[in-house]
C-alpha cells in the first residue's frame, strides 16, 4: 500500500506478515490523529491470513511523538488541533481523543502479534506506539521518554497502564512524572523491551523474532496471547480456569474433534 497522503505512512505485506512503516524521516516520523485514524482502518482491514505486525521508522529515529504542527491554530488537514480541543466541550473532546486510542489499540487483536523495532527517539506518541505493540526490540542507540508532561500534557494513547504493565507502578511514576529519557542498557533491565541489538543488525533480530512467531502453531498462538491480554484483569482461579478452557480446545483440535 502506498504512503499516505499528509502523514506519510505505509504498509506492505509479505506473506504472513505485514510492516508498518512510519515514513516522515525529516521529521522524526512525527504522527498526528491522520496517522492512528489510517492505523485502525488498515490493521482492521488486515486479513486473518496475515499473523505478524512489524511497527518500524524509516531513519535514525522511530518515532519523535506529536506532529509539532498540532500545536498551531490550523491543526492538520482539517483535525482538530491541541487549541481546538481545548477549546471543546468535554465530551467532544473526549470523544475526539477516544478516536487516537483506537488507532493504538489495534494491536490486541489476539491472532495478530505485533513486533516493535526501536530505534533512535521514541519520544511521546512514538513511545507509547511502541508500548502498544506486543514486543519490543530496540537498537543500542534508543531513546524512549514519556515526554507529555514536558508541554504540560498527560500521556493519552494508552502508554500509562501499558507502561505500568511492564515496569511496575514505581518505575513507570517516575518515568511519567520526570519526562527522563531511558537508554537501551535500562530498558532491557527493566522489562521494557525484550532484547537490544546494533541499529545495523535491529532488522535482523526482528526477521529472527517474526520466523520464531510463524513457526509456531497459529491456533496456541492466538490462544496464549488471548489469555496473557486478560491475565491482569483476571483473578488467579479465573485465569487457571481460562486456561484449562483453552487448552481443551487445543488438545480437541489436535486430536482432529474440533466443530
Amino acid at each position: 500500500m502506498p504512503a499516505a497522503a499528509g502523514f506519510a505512512v505505509e504498509l506492505s505485506r509479505a506473506d504472513q506478515v505485514a510492516t508498518f512503516t512510519l515514513n516522515r524521516p525529516a521529521k522524526r516520523n512525527a504522527q498526528n490523529p491522520l496517522t492512528w485514524a489510517w492505523l485502525t482502518r488498515t490493521v482492521n482491514a488486515l486479513p486473518g491470513t496475515v499473523r505478524m505486525l512489524v511497527v518500524r521508522g524509516d531513519g535514525p529515529s522511530f518515532s519523535a511523538g506529536l506532529d509539532r504542527a498540532m500545536f498551531t491554530p490550523e491543526g492538520v488537514d482539517g483535525i482538530p488541533g491541541v487549541q481546538q480541543l481545548a477549546q471543546a466541550g468535554h465530551e467532544e473532546a473526549s470523544a475526539e481523543i477516544a478516536g487516537y486510542q483506537q488507532g493504538l489499540g489495534v494491536f490486541a487483536r489476539p491472532g495478530l502479534v505485533s513486533l516493535a523495532l526501536v530505534q533512535g527517539h521514541a519520544v511521546g506518541a512514538g513511545f507509547q506506539l511502541s508500548l502498544a505493540c506486543d514486543v519490543r526490540i530496540a537498537a543500542t542507540d534508543v531513546q524512549f521518554s514519556m515526554a507529555e508532561v514536558t508541554l504540560g500534557l498527560v500521556p493519552d494513547l494508552g502508554g500509562t497502564k501499558r507502561l505500568l504493565e511492564l515496569v511496575g507502578y514505581s518505575r513507570a511514576a517516575e518515568i511519567c512524572l520526570t519526562g527522563r529519557r531511558v537508554g537501551a542498557d535500562e530498558a532491557l533491565r527493566i522489562g521494557l523491551v525484550s532484547s537490544v541489538a546494533p541499529p545495523g543488525e535491529l532488522a535482523e533480530a526482528g526477521e529472527r523474532f517474526v520466523s520464531a512467531i510463524l513457526e509456531r502453531p497459529v491456533t496456541a498462538v492466538t490462544e496464549i496471547k488471548a489469555l496473557l491480554l486478560a491475565a491482569a484483569d483476571r483473578s488467579q482461579a479465573e485465569q487457571e480456569r481460562a486456561e484449562r478452557e483453552a487448552q481443551h480446545r487445543q488438545l480437541r483440535m489436535l486430536a482432529g474433534l474440533s466443530e
